[in-house]
């Protein structure tokens, strides 16, 4: 349906508005700027926007929030638009985009008191360079760091290959600033390691997703880079050795700082995009580094290293250079893209238990592939119980992508029966909403509502995600 004459002309004159504001190289209003925007890395259908904005100054970004609110008009808060549950795509089509990649500075790096300040705009892994050249640490690792920004990252409170021991985005915010629904500013926590000022609204704000406000700044801690590492890929028969070897190292009270899963499809799949050098014929390897002291590095190795030969490891490798080591950690990295490009569709689910539990989670997960005869890559961060069953298919084949479905759902009904979640790291979005009530229950979907509702009476911010509004 075309769209109204008046609602074009009403559109127009406030695309003028916000070029005078910004700079007509900050608005984007073509149809095909609005088509790059109307999608995100779910398997969802596109939405176009009625247009984009991307303010380069906090000031900028508050004026944007508040002419927009003034006007009714939702708004949906996107960085790279790397996240995979479809949060970053408009709800409506007259929803205005605010891409927040425009404010892109680091703005402080502290090297006495062990913080940083950054927009939201800045790239995850240009900030972790930027810190490493302080000889400071910012251990969160997304599979997406080389694009993502840390404010998508407090969005969706990524996490990484790294979440075992170091944790996730919410374990290393100190403080935020967010312009609320109205566009008044909103500030929370401190540059310091006691804040009890107030609620803990940088809590309240991770893992909203663009639902209770839009960032405009924060401030994150830093820690000392551990003073050693070592690596080691641990080579298995089959998957189920792999999953208790896991189990048994967590058992042993180790802390790897990184302790990553590849079935053979990912193994075999990611080997021949790489040329890494990986053993093609494993049913599975676990990749695995420790780090610290140098003493405790070496007494931890050594622990990793007898309970995977206890858990049937057929070999145990440690990298002979950086530049092997490094090769290996690549082509884990590689793997979601690597399998993306195997069909025309990718389904990246993201099924998180308890460790213990990982074993009865990855029969399950490959049991249920051979009932629904599908394709499926199964990679993750094994030692925090993360896994990433990744469905290769063609969503065109109506069919197949029947079984699809099917699948993913048994597969959350055994995550959320062995005490599991519906999202380690990827957020819920639209692609994962109608699951919340079975994990949480009807009470929580309510009461989140309920908050929504009063922060945001018009239903202006991302308004459909999460638990709607």
């Amino acid at each position: 349906m075309p769209e109204p004459k008046e609602c074009r002309m009403a559109n127009q004159a406030l695309i003028n508005d916000f070029k005078a504001l910004l700079g007509a190289e900050n608005v984007f209003d073509s149809e095909a700027d609005r088509m790059s925007y109307s999608y995100d890395s779910a398997v969802l259908p596109a939405v176009m926007p009625a247009f984009v904005l991307r303010p380069t100054t906090t000031e900028h970004l508050g004026l944007c929030v508040k002419k927009l609110y003034e006007n009714g008009i939702p708004m949906t808060v996107r960085g790279a638009g790397s996240n995979l549950s479809g949060g970053t795509i408009p709800d409506v089509g007259d929803t205005v985009v605010i891409l927040t990649t425009g404010l892109n500075r680091i703005l402080e790096i502290n090297v006495n008191d062990l913080y940083a300040v950054v927009e939201p705009g800045v790239v995850t892994a240009d900030f972790a360079a930027a810190v490493s050249r302080k000889k400071l640490f910012y251990p969160p690792d997304p599979g997406s760091q080389a694009v993502s920004t840390l404010g998508g990252n407090i969005a969706e409170n990524a996490g990484g290959l790294r979440g075992l021991k170091y944790g996730v985005t919410k374990d290393y915010l100190m403080g935020i600033e967010f312009f609320d629904s109205t566009g008044e500013i909103v500030k929370s926590g401190s540059r310091t390691v006691k804040c009890v000022t107030g609620y803990n609204l940088a809590g309240l704000m991770t893992q909203s997703e663009g639902t209770l406000g839009v960032i405009s700044q924060a401030i994150f801690k830093l820690v000392p880079p551990p003073k050693a590492s070592k690596a080691l890929m641990a080579v298995f028969a089959n998957v189920q050795d792999a999953a208790e070897a896991v189990a048994g190292i967590i058992a042993t009270h180790v802390v790897p700082c990184t302790l990553e899963f590849l079935d053979n499809n990912t193994i075999v799949r990611v080997d021949d995009f790489t040329k890494a050098g990986l053993p093609r014929d494993a049913g599975a390897i676990l990749l695995i580094e420790v780090d610290g002291h140098p003493a405790q590095v070496a007494d931890d190795a050594l622990a990793v290293e007898k309970v995977l030969k206890e858990n049937r490891a057929t070999a145990v490798h440690v990298p002979k250079d950086a530049d092997e080591k490094f090769k290996l950690w690549e082509a884990r990295r590689m793997a979601l893209p690597v399998l993306a490009r195997c069909r025309p569709t990718t389904v990246l689910e993201d099924a998180t238990v308890p460790r213990s539990q990982i074993p009865a989670m990855m029969k399950a997960v490959n049991d249920i592939a051979a009932k629904y005869r599908l394709e499926v890559g199964t990679f993750g961060h094994a030692g925090d119980g993360n896994l990433h069953p990744t469905f290769l298919c063609d969503k065109r084949d109506a069919e197949e992508f029947a079984r699809v479905e099917e699948a993913i759902d048994e597969m959350f009904d055994v995550a959320i029966k062995l005490q599991g979640t519906l999202s380690g790291e990827h957020g819920i979005g639209t692609a994962k909403a109608k699951w919340m009530e079975k994990e949480t229950s009807r009470g929580t979907i309510l009461f989140s509502q309920r908050l929504r509702r009063a922060l945001d009476p018009k239903g202006l911010l991302n308004a459909s995600k999460l638990v709607g509004i």
